[in-house]
Formats: structure tokens, C-alpha cells, sequence
């Protein structure tokens, strides 16, 4: 079987807000956007010039969902608790999210998986952003 991960949906209050903080922090641009009149839900597509996507989606009526302050907390709740990205310059990365209004879950540290470091920040709304040193010296 081949497959490979198309994209991340991260559920948002503020759909404008955070669309452009995400195409802001991270350089994405808008690939597709839609609304569903019925159910009342808009959504945006947003990609990486790497080629990785989040779909941000935003419906009437919704209400707040975990909003753990790190990544043991969101481990506490089933389900789906962040989306994790890659670079080689992790420091620069984190410094950089958090001038731009990322919260900081955990300052850049060794990772469980030997050679790797790794960092945690939260997005405006205070989803969960793993960031990953890979190649790490």
C-alpha cells in the first residue's frame, strides 16, 4: 500500500485571524478555500512550499476543545493532541514563532529520540506545535 499524509486539520475559532498567522509564521499561501452554507462551516487550505498542508476549519457554534499547555498535559486526553513540523535550525525556528505571537509549551531540548532535538509552541488559540531538530550536531 502507498500513501502519504496529505494534510492536518486544526479546528479554529477565529478563521481570518488565524489564517493569516499560520501563512505568516510558517510562509504559507492559500491553495483553496470553501464554505458549506448548511452546517455553517468555512475552511481554508494552506501549503507549505515544501508541500505540506493544514486545513483550518471554522464552524458556527463551536466551542473550545483541549487547550493543554504542553505536550503531558495533551496526553492526558484521547484523540488528536498536535501536528509536529521539521527544520534543521531549531532555535532560529522557535525564536522566530514566538516574536510572532506563539505561545512557548517547552523551550528547545533533547528529544526521546537519541540525536534529535526538539521544541513546543502554541499557536494564537493555543494549539499544540511540535517543531523537530532532525540531523541534530
Amino acid at each position: 500500500m502507498t500513501v502519504r499524509l496529505d494534510h492536518v486539520g486544526v479546528n479554529v475559532r477565529d478563521l481570518p485571524a488565524q489564517t493569516i498567522w499560520y501563512q505568516e509564521a510558517f510562509g504559507l499561501r492559500t491553495v483553496f478555500e470553501f464554505t458549506l452554507e448548511g452546517p455553517g462551516l468555512s475552511a481554508v487550505v494552506l501549503e507549505h512550499p515544501h508541500g505540506w498542508r493544514i486545513e483550518l476549519l471554522a464552524r458556527s457554534g463551536s466551542a473550545p476543545g483541549l487547550r493543554a499547555p504542553d505536550p503531558l498535559t495533551a496526553a492526558l486526553t484521547e484523540g488528536y493532541g498536535h501536528f509536529a513540523v521539521t527544520t534543521p535550525e531549531l532555535d532560529p525556528v522557535y525564536a522566530a514563532l514566538v516574536a510572532h505571537g506563539a505561545g512557548e509549551a517547552m523551550k528547545p531540548g533533547p528529544s526521546p529520540e537519541p540525536g534529535i532535538r526538539m521544541a513546543w509552541v502554541t499557536d494564537p488559540e493555543g494549539n499544540l506545535i511540535e517543531l523537530i531538530e532532525k540531523n541534530a550536531e
